[in-house]
């Protein structure tokens, strides 16, 4: 497949971190599964909060958000973020915009391109240029990994993604860094999200129904209400000073550079996001059984094309030990026993 271009962003702008405006104000691209706990935490907090969405502006007004009608595959919309941003003088921007398999839009052109008119639209909002640059966090995915055997993975790791979703988020993380240079922002690569009302095959296996998947490899997850909670930590930069090591790191991952003062010059800028404990996918399933009373699963072959099949075709297992030592040192659900045992 050859990968698409989009045009380039402005020259590189170096900006503080916008902490001096309380409380602070966050505006949320795509008010989705995630995008919604992250809210419902920051209001809790006592931030104020804007959302997105193309269609769903009741159910965001129902939350308690301001909504807002947009779509970065429609240029049209570009000026009112830009307005949004400026008049509501926000300072945190999640991006959490998932790729709607129904589209006309093709993939790209919505994940890679959309991303770039968006971030143009903040660099456009005025003040900018004088280093008042809201901070802003983009939710990627571990499908940037290629790798296979099990082995570790972490933010230093290569990543050849052999599927086009790994692949656009890479091109997109590419325009953050491009587009925002030495500004306020995070790109967290999140492992594979369940909570309330997402469990994979939870009915089916309930039901005792065949599960079309390889019971072997590697499960990466992460619990919807950790992954708020990372996405609010990653806002809260500053707040925190130096921190200390986490845990002894596993054969063959990478070793990581010192812990070093929390400012925005030399913050982290990638973090994977996912629980203590990878899981292989028979365990996973016979876990929801032994939790919901149900026979252990039988497993058959996906079908040829099934995404199931695409999926299984990488086998990592995420080392969250940058995850842990700056932005969550205690997960609230640190494995899928806890998480399931809270759902189920």
């Amino acid at each position: 497949m050859t990968e698409k271009t989009v045009p380039d962003c402005p020259d590189d702008l170096t900006a503080p971190h916008p902490d001096s405006v309380d409380p602070p104000r966050l505006l949320i691209i795509g008010c989705g599964y995630l995008g919604v706990r992250v809210g419902r935490r920051a209001r809790s907090a006592g931030w104020s909060v804007a959302a997105t969405s193309r269609s769903r502006l009741s159910a965001i007004a129902d939350e308690g958000f301001e909504p807002v009608r947009f779509n970065w595959n429609d240029s049209r919309d570009l000026s009112t973020i830009s307005q949004v941003i400026e008049s509501h003088a926000i300072n945190r921007v999640l991006i959490s915009v998932s790729y709607d398999r129904n589209s006309s839009v093709d993939r790209f052109a919505s994940q890679v391109d959309g991303l770039s008119r968006l971030l143009g639209a903040i660099r456009a909002v005025p003040g900018h240029a004088s280093g008042h640059s809201p901070d802003v966090c983009y939710i990627s995915t571990t499908g940037v990994y290629h790798q296979t055997g099990g082995v570790w993975v972490d933010e230093r790791s290569p990543t050849h993604p052999n599927r086009d979703g790994g692949r656009a988020h890479l091109q997109a993380e590419s325009k953050m860094r491009g587009c925002l240079g030495h500004s306020p922002w995070t790109i967290l690569r999140l492992s594979g999200i369940y909570g309330p009302g997402r469990v994979p095959r939870a009915a089916d296996v309930r039901a005792g129904r065949p599960i079309a998947s390889p019971p072997d490899g590697h499960l990466n997850l992460i619990h919807v209400d950790d992954a708020a909670s990372a996405v609010i930590s990653a806002f809260s930069w500053t707040k925190r000073g130096k921190t200390k090591r986490g845990k002894t790191m596993p054969e063959n991952a990478s070793a990581d550079s010192p812990p070093r003062n929390r400012d925005c010059s030399e913050r982290e800028r990638l973090y994977v996001v996912s629980d203590d404990g990878p899981v292989v996918r028979r365990q996973f399933y016979r876990e929801i059984a032994r939790q919901t009373g149900a026979a252990d699963p039988v497993f058959v072959e996906p079908g040829e094309n099934s995404g199931v099949r695409f999926r299984s075709e990488t086998d990592k297992r995420i080392w969250n030990r940058r995850l842990k030592r700056d932005l969550l040192p205690k997960l609230r659900y640190p494995s899928y026993v806890e998480g399931l045992r809270d759902i189920l």
